[in-house]
């Protein structure tokens, strides 16, 4: 949610600003070729990294157009409100955080459908986490266990 909500007002604004301008292909292609150098060269990053190194290199673009019409005080608007949607999506993010973890589980008797409140209870006094809910991955009949992820607040 945080990728898709900052990319979205940030291509928005760049769309908005590159709009009212001639653009050369040249320009087109090299901003193409920054996102894939960073993508396809570079170590891994997260998605949420990409977000804000996507977001970074939007409020450069929009702050480098030399638009005449557009007042500082847009421009002062625009980064703004891209950097107060990041920490609005922050803090959402961050009070509907989940964390995952993925465990064996022995008792395949708990697995079965309607034993979904013994096993969290089972789950979570082995683990001493809050679980909240538990996602079967993989069940190894032969070995007697199953692959479960669970989820809990932080």
């Amino acid at each position: 949610m945080f990728t898709f909500f900052l990319i979205g007002i940030t291509v928005f604004f760049i769309c908005a600003m590159l709009k009212n301008i001639n653009i050369q292909v040249g320009m087109g292609f090299g901003l193409f070729a920054i996102f894939s150098i960073l993508r396809f060269r570079t170590r891994n990053f997260s998605v949420k990294d990409m977000a804000y190194i996507f977001t970074t290199i939007g409020i450069s673009v929009i702050n480098s157009v030399n638009m005449p019409e557009v007042p500082i005080i847009g421009y002062l608007i625009i980064n703004c409100i891209i950097v107060l949607s990041v920490f609005i999506l922050e803090e959402h993010l961050k009070k509907n955080m989940f964390s995952k973890y993925s465990i064996l589980y022995d008792n395949l008797e708990l697995l079965k459908p309607g034993s979904n409140h013994k096993l969290i209870k089972d789950l979570s006094s082995r683990t001493g986490l809050n679980i909240l809910w538990v996602k079967i991955r993989n069940i190894d009949l032969k070995r007697n266990i199953a692959e479960l992820d669970v989820y809990f607040k932080v």
